[in-house]
């Protein structure tokens, strides 16, 4: 598979609900986990791969060393709670750059397995910036969206850098060459 990169169309797109319970997308989210880990990411949206629907797979225990990705199809967020946090997000989507992203600390999603049944997962740190910001990809939102106004101005010219110099997915910073 290959990563669909900013400014691709696809990636500014809202994503349709998926048929809970279709058997392709346990395929789907197979190849999409392979292509996260190649890519050195924590998470990765059906629309950077190419794929117009509301699902993604993340996987934000790789200090574990055990690869235990997550399927989350048609994920909402039903609750926010503590403190907005600012930190650094890369994306595959958009290589070479970090940017800080504002976020709620901790969310709880439903969701859908694989296997059809309705999940609930209370996140905090990383895995709650992971889901909201894969969350974004399905609402058509990429980093520079979801940055403030002024970060986003620095993210699109240091972008410019990135690709320029090279960059590739799972880059989150490009020495200029």
């Amino acid at each position: 598979m290959d990563i669909v990169v900013a400014p691709n169309p696809i990636l500014r797109q809202v994503c349709e609900p998926c048929d809970v319970g279709d058997k392709s997308l346990k395929k789907l989210a197979k190849e999409m986990a392979k292509t996260m880990y190649k890519n050195e990411g924590v998470g990765l949206a059906a629309p950077q791969v190419g794929v117009l629907k509301r699902m993604f797979v993340a996987d934000c225990d790789f200090e574990s060393g055990k690869k235990n990705p997550i399927a989350f199809i048609n994920p909402e967020i039903i609750a926010s709670r503590g403190e907005t946090v600012v930190d650094g997000e890369g994306c595959l989507s958009c290589p070479g750059i970090t940017v800080p992203i504002a976020r709620p600390a901790e969310v709880t999603v439903r969701y859908f397995d694989l296997d059809g049944n309705e999940c609930e997962m209370e996140a905090e740190g990383l895995w709650a910036r992971c889901i909201q910001h894969e969350l974004d990809h399905l609402d058509g939102k990429t980093l520079f969206e979801s940055a403030a106004p002024m970060d986003r101005l620095q993210a699109l010219q240091d972008y410019d850098v990135a690709l320029a110099a090279g960059a590739r997915p799972g880059e989150t910073s490009v020495k200029v060459r």
